[in-house]
């Protein structure tokens, strides 16, 4: 099956199943063909197509929930329940039980991007090895949260680039336009019920952002309280892509809420699954960091070596599994990621550029 045939199987499966903005998903298919780093994230469910033909032997290892749709900018900040500046994975839309591998080979992949696009400087096998150790690391430790408080100062610099300036940020908010139409009942209920008071007077607006969800229906309620602006995003979910592509088969849960209570992290409070409804809070500190807002001076192979242990993280939420895992992951040669992620970036490239064609 080609890209452009599968692309629109699944987007019909998504209008089947939640209400399209078109606009959106026209943007989303223009992202898709200007960079081969955008189509990755905008196309998880075509990985999903591709992946058992050219990692066969992946496919086969332990599962655990993972969260499918992995790579270099699917990592942020938020505040947890203490105030804490906390860094780690901050999107699950695609959430599914999954063999562990796919988290690590889709990361390496997003990573050789990001070393072809000048965000990175590493050798391609420094970067796979980097977030092998890491995620070997935090298999071994038991995991552990990324508090950026008293530790981790390295990572906290990183991740508090210029483009994350409150004025900026809050700039960008004020713009956004205010929602034409009617806001389904469910959203502004799920948003109001995260709203710091009850009766807030709040603005909705629509929000252009991710790729993978671009297309759904995002709404963002914008207010004033106590001195300074507050948002809160209600966006659509739905199952993860892996329901599409096994053709229904399967498990049809929503696990956005299971895998990020079920690993050792430190919870984000504004995080919550209301019905349909992903609703988070929205603020500098608590968002996605695009690569080109980190600032120059970092150590990368840390980084990538923290993206490692973070999926460790997240993959020690699934305790029955995990003793599988370290056994499968020390029988596998070294540079298995390596060999695996260029295999896949080669295939992936190859869509891009007959996505481009067509």
């Amino acid at each position: 099956m080609r890209i452009q045939k599968a692309t629109k199987k699944y987007e019909a499966w998504l209008a089947k199943n939640l209400t399209i903005v078109p606009a959106d998903l026209a943007l989303k298919h223009t992202r898709m063909a200007a960079d081969a780093f955008e189509f990755l994230r905008a196309t998880f469910y075509r990985w999903l197509q591709v992946w058992p033909e050219v990692c066969p032997d992946l496919i086969r290892a332990p599962q655990v929930l993972a969260v499918g749709d992995l790579h270099v900018e699917n990592f942020g900040t938020w505040r947890d329940k203490e105030g804490r500046l906390i860094w780690g994975v901050n999107d699950f839309d695609e959430a599914y039980p999954m063999p562990y591998t796919i988290d690590l080979v889709r990361l390496a992949v997003s990573a050789h991007m990001a070393i072809a696009a000048n965000h990175l400087a590493l050798a391609h096998e420094e970067a796979c090895a980097a977030i092998l150790a890491g995620y070997r690391e935090g298999l071994e430790a038991g995991g552990k949260p990324f508090v950026l408080e008293e530790e981790n100062k390295w990572l906290r610099e990183a991740a508090t680039g210029e483009l994350r300036d409150p004025v900026h940020f809050w700039g960008k908010m004020s713009a956004l336009p205010s929602v034409r139409g009617e806001v389904p009942k469910s959203a502004r209920k799920a948003l109001e019920d995260l709203l710091p008071v009850p009766g807030l007077v709040y603005r909705v607006a629509h929000r252009v952002a991710g790729l993978g969800s671009l297309g759904r229906e995002r709404f963002v309620a914008l207010a004033d309280w106590e001195g300074g602006r507050v948002a809160r995003e209600a966006k659509a979910l739905l199952p993860s892509a892996c329901v599409w592509a096994k053709d229904g088969q399967g498990s049809k849960k929503i696990f956005y809420e299971e895998i990020i209570t079920s690993s050792p992290r430190a919870l984000d409070p504004f995080v919550q699954l209301r019905g349909r409804w992903i609703v988070r809070r929205l603020a500098p500190h608590c968002s996605r960091i695009e690569m080109a807002s980190i600032p120059k001076k970092r150590d990368e192979a840390r980084l990538l070596h923290s993206m490692g242990f973070e999926t460790a993280n997240i993959h020690l939420g699934s305790k029955r599994t995990v003793k599988n895992v370290r056994r499968d992951l020390a029988k596998r040669k070294s540079g298995w990621v390596h060999e695996a992620a260029k295999k896949m970036l080669a295939a992936v490239q190859k869509d891009w550029q007959d996505w481009r064609k067509g």
